[in-house]
């Protein structure tokens, strides 16, 4: 009989944690996916080549009145494409689809079949059931990745898409051959390391719902709480991944319910009942409204996240800040970044760099120095 060895001895777990870029030019200006691939190798580490993946804003001028859904078939069940075209058909008109181009020569694992298509709802469908264009194509979506097997809609909004898969960032990019096809105003990029669930090439990053994107690093424990609140809603989550539920949260409340993301961050990582109680009286109202109102969307856990949306990229930490964030400027060109060493990699000569307090969002928009804001808070 092996005799039997207290956990204590026994090796520590082998964890890292995922890692985060963003860049935007608020300017407006696009460029090519160079900066944020490039950044993503500097921090390797961060990954273990079980999910990579990028957004990219102002991708599809040509098309940009349309919503692209990007869709992945499993292999084995190819028959779900004809089923998802023959629903497409009769909700959307479709004006143009295709396969992404993909480099057949990456070293990728058992890729999906992945199809592009770019459509507008049905006018006389959408005004029977009363819903607006973008709750139109949520509920089409979300039909898709709850009832049609084989099929994953991860991405679904207009002038941008998510593209994702099993390996390291840059293999993913070699795969979609980003820079080389593409270029966008806004990029963010995730390298994944998954902790709680496998890795597959609908659970990598970043996560999508209409043109709200979100890369995540970190663990947010209520994650059962905050799912079933967001199912009231009409958001299903099929993967069950945390990541999921932040995405559709940022929907909800920014999208649906109008409220910007200073709002929006003192819900998902709001101060402790203590350190409300001795605020002065206006902004301690506030405060427990927010709680008390948003109870099931405070996201417990260490967690970062960078967010995008058109126009708009943010980042959060948790209010105690376990993963980190850092945050840089060089002239119209906005960072966020899990390391410096990855912002500094692509872009030497930075205007200033600076670390965000935890639960303050550092906020980067078209034509304004806001982002400027969280440095003054920093200091």
């Amino acid at each position: 009989m092996q005799p039997q060895i207290s956990e204590r001895y026994l090796p520590e777990k082998d964890s890292q944690a995922c890692g985060l870029f963003g860049v935007m030019n608020t300017a407006g200006e696009r460029f090519g996916g160079e900066m944020a691939i490039n950044a993503m190798v500097n921090m390797k580490v961060r990954g273990n080549g079980l999910g990579g993946g990028f957004a990219i804003y102002g991708l599809y001028p040509e098309y940009r009145d349309y919503y692209a859904l990007h869709i992945m078939f499993e292999r084995h069940q190819l028959g779900a494409k004809e089923i998802v075209d023959e629903f497409l058909a009769d909700h959307f008109h479709v004006v143009y689809d295709e396969e992404i181009p993909t480099n057949k020569k990456a070293t990728v694992l058992n890729p999906p079949v992945v199809w592009r298509y770019f459509v507008s709802p049905r006018q006389q469908l959408e005004e029977e059931n009363n819903l607006s264009d973008d709750e139109f194509v949520v509920e089409k979506v979300m039909y898709i990745n709850t009832r049609i097997d084989g099929a994953y809609v991860f991405s679904s909004g207009k002038d941008m898409g998510v593209f994702k898969g099993v390996g390291f960032p840059e293999e993913i990019a070699d795969y979609f051959m980003l820079d080389r096809l593409y270029k966008g105003y806004i990029w963010t990029a995730h390298s994944r390391f998954p902790t709680n669930t496998p890795g597959w090439w609908g659970g990598a990053h970043p996560f999508s719902i209409l043109d709200w994107t979100v890369v995540h690093n970190g663990e947010i424990s209520s994650y059962g709480t905050n799912r079933r609140y967001l199912e009231m809603f009409g958001y299903y989550c099929t993967l069950y991944t945390d990541t999921e539920v932040m995405a559709y949260a940022v929907d909800l409340l920014m999208r649906r319910q109008g409220l910007p993301i200073e709002v929006v961050s003192r819900i998902f990582a709001a101060p402790m009942w203590d350190i409300i109680e001795h605020m002065e009286p206006e902004r301690r109202e506030l405060y427990k409204t927010l709680r008390m109102a948003y109870a099931p969307l405070l996201m417990n856990g260490p967690f970062t996240v960078i967010v995008a949306h058109h126009n708009e990229m943010f980042g959060l930490t948790d209010r105690i800040r376990l993963r980190p964030i850092t945050a840089a400027a060089a002239g119209d060109f906005v960072f966020l970044s899990s390391e410096e060493a990855s912002i500094r990699a692509v872009a030497p000569r930075l205007d200033l760099a600076w670390t965000p307090p935890g639960g303050e969002p550092v906020v980067a928009r078209l034509h304004t120095r806001d982002h400027l804001a969280s440095l003054a808070r920093a200091v």
